[in-house]
């Protein structure tokens, strides 16, 4: 795993840049480590997965969520998993649990922002 946000925290010590990961032992790490995780899966090539490249660095930033990016073609066990039909695909876990998904294409950052409010707890996003 490339844990490219562990040089610096945001808020609620959650990584203030995406966090890469490659397999799908990385996400369970991740996910067990923070209470709030938004997983983003894309593939090399997608022009909608390179426009969310600053919308979940902006995310990462102003909230305390852990934001994580993968391509599930690393690792084909992902696919499975996580279903992943069509990219780019945002999970939300709290807890440990998935507990919503959106698979809508390009997202703006403050929609973004705005589901994950209305998704989780309160408290934990900023």
């Amino acid at each position: 795993m490339t844990d490219t946000g562990a040089e610096r925290e945001g808020p609620a010590g959650a990584p203030s840049r995406p966090i890469t990961v490659a397999a799908e032992a990385d996400v369970d790490r991740v996910v067990d480590r923070h209470e709030v995780v938004l997983l983003e899966f894309h593939t090399a090539g997608c022009s909608m997965c390179d426009a969310m490249v600053p919308v979940l660095s902006g995310v990462a930033r102003a909230t305390d969520a852990a934001v994580a990016t993968g391509n599930p073609r690393d690792d084909p066990p992902l696919l499975e998993r996580f279903d992943v039909r069509s990219v780019p695909l945002l999970v939300l876990f709290v807890d440990g649990e998935e507990i919503s998904r959106r698979a809508e294409g390009f997202v703006p950052a403050e929609d973004v922002i705005e589901w994950l409010v209305r998704e989780s707890p309160a408290s934990r996003v900023a």
